[in-house]
């Protein structure tokens, strides 16, 4: 029985005082909880949250391992987490009226993982605003057209919304958009684009607050393709306009500029608009009563202020390439009604596209003012860009 005792309490393992409460000999710890502690801002359940400047995810006594943020749709909002895992914050604003979720991971220094899960919704806009977009989606155009933006409401805070508005290009070009005014953006590479490019306008404006209390409602992108390049040029003291495609000259066509009390703008003109058929009323373009022409054949638009070149039947063949009579733009000869195919106004209509190129030459006029069309061709590369 003496033997049988000792064995026993052998096998008892010895004294509360060896046995290591919570945890073993080495001092390790076993199953503490980790000591990483994730906050989310802004808090769970709230609701109407800004859609900037409010989203963080931090870790005290740990380092970020994960943070995933995504919407009720799934899709995922990008975002960085800082070089010494303390904090996460998202690259760009949050979408409006959305519900998000989010759900982060930590590790204390043990390695031991703290995980955090949070929703949240963001404000839902009393005052919005879109940007009207040219050209437009899967269209063909010609080598002048730039990215044009007109916004519904003027924007005070302009690079948070350039920033919002990412145009690329295939094959790649550096690209960089100007404003013109508080509710005009326009984007263009520092040449005309090369024929066949394919350019890309993501626009991320789902939650831009443009100004005070009025945001941004796209979340759409769009694309448009290059077609060949064509540039005309018109000599308005040879009374000439030559159309040079793809580099080659194709056609020399005499036309009639801007008469000598309304002369024809100098400059690079984007035409941005083709009409059939349209009318031409003086009184709208500050002309009063001396002309309103209802039937305008093969007419496309050059400038914001009036300026097109079109077809003309009501002046004599004999005054194309001899004298300026219109009043401001470049007409070339036509039929009333359009219909023959052998007119060069017919020509110019059926093998020109939106966003080709003409430009206008050795007119008594000052150069085009690059707001006034789709004319920002006529700054230079520096102005474009400061």
């Amino acid at each position: 029985m003496g033997a049988l005792l000792v064995l026993v309490t052998a096998c008892g393992g010895g004294s509360d005082k060896d046995s290591g409460k919570g945890g073993d000999s080495s001092g390790r710890v076993g199953n503490a909880a980790s000591q990483a502690v994730v906050t989310v801002s802004p808090k769970a359940g709230a609701k109407g949250v800004a859609t900037s400047g409010v989203l963080k995810v931090t870790a005290a006594q740990g380092k970020l391992t994960t943070v995933t943020v995504q919407d009720d749709k799934g899709v995922a909002v990008e975002g960085k987490i800082s070089a010494d895992g303390g904090s996460w914050e998202p690259l760009h604003h949050l979408a409006a009226s959305t519900l998000y979720k989010v759900h982060a991971v930590a590790k204390d220094k043990d390695g031991r993982q703290s995980a955090k899960d949070a929703s949240f919704t963001t404000l839902v806009p009393k005052n919005t605003f879109i940007g009207h977009y040219t050209p437009e989606d899967k269209s063909t155009v010609g080598v002048g057209m730039p990215v044009s933006l007109k916004f519904t409401r003027g924007i005070t805070n302009p690079e948070v919304v350039e920033k919002a508005i990412k145009v690329t290009a295939v094959p790649a070009v550096p690209i960089e958009g100007h404003w013109f005014g508080n509710d005009r953006l326009d984007f263009r590479p520092e040449k005309y684009w090369a024929p066949g490019t394919k350019v890309t306008v993501a626009l991320n404006l789902d939650g831009v607050e443009g100004r005070p209390g009025v945001y941004g409602k796209q979340a759409k992108t769009v694309s448009f393709t290059i077609g060949r390049s064509q540039v005309s040029t018109v000599d308005a003291t040879a009374k000439r306009m030559k159309i040079v495609r793809d580099g080659v000259q194709i056609k020399d066509i005499p036309i009639t500029a801007g008469a000598p009390s309304s002369t024809t703008y100098n400059g690079q003109m984007v035409i941005s608009e083709k009409y059939k058929v349209t009318r031409m009323d003086g009184a709208t373009v500050g002309f009063g009563g001396e002309y309103d022409i209802k039937d305008v054949p093969h007419a496309m638009r050059l400038s914001t202020s009036g300026t097109f070149i079109h077809g003309n039947y009501w002046a004599s063949a004999g005054t194309f390439g001899s004298q300026n009579v219109s009043h401001g733009c470049v007409s070339l000869r036509d039929v009333r009604g359009g219909g023959d195919k052998d007119a060069p106004a017919r020509w110019f209509f059926e093998n020109s596209l939106i966003g080709d190129v003409v430009v206008v030459e050795k007119s008594d006029d000052k150069q085009i003012a690059p707001d006034n069309g789709l004319n920002g061709w006529n700054m230079s590369w520096a102005e474009w860009t400061k």
